[in-house]
């Protein structure tokens, strides 16, 4: 990995529904990019839930100390539409951000079509969660060395 991302700070925005899923997801990503960058920070930033969380990630990406910021969340089924207009409205926020503040934001929010709460799916998601983490992570460290090489350049 290049000396470069040994000061990585990453902020990861992550929703307070369904941690118990979720928190699989961040510990992936962070045992990640400790290895991809080792030395790299990781702030963590709850916030209520996954519409909360584009606003938040401006927040953090306006104050200039993030390479990156990741957002994570775990928005489900209350109605088909319900669901799917919180899922776009996160994504098109956090995009909407990135084109804002130049700073790369992320995005670990999963969508599934059909999720029950019960404990097959619940543990269906958390593995599927981790390996998000793991692949967030991946994409993060690249991002950032890419953007981190342009600007520089």
């Amino acid at each position: 990995m290049p000396e470069h991302l040994s000061d990585v700070r990453i902020a990861f925005v992550q929703a307070g529904w369904h941690r118990d899923v979720t928190d699989g997801c961040r510990d992936a990503f962070v045992a990640e990019l400790a290895t991809l960058a080792p030395g790299a920070e990781v702030d963590v930033v709850e916030v209520p839930g996954a519409l909360e969380i584009p606003l938040r990630a401006r927040l953090v990406a306006a104050t200039g100390r993030y390479d990156a910021v990741v957002a994570c969340a775990l928005v489900v089924d209350g109605g088909i539409y319900r669901h799917e207009f919180v899922a776009q409205a996160v994504l098109d926020g956090i995009m909407r951000v990135q084109l804002d503040t130049e700073v790369p934001v992320l995005s670990a929010v999963l969508t599934p079509q059909q999720f029950h709460e019960h404990d097959d799916h619940a543990r269906f998601f958390r593995e599927h969660l981790r390996g998000k983490g793991v692949e967030v992570a991946r994409a993060c460290a690249a991002t950032v060395e890419a953007t981190r090489e342009l600007v520089s350049r």
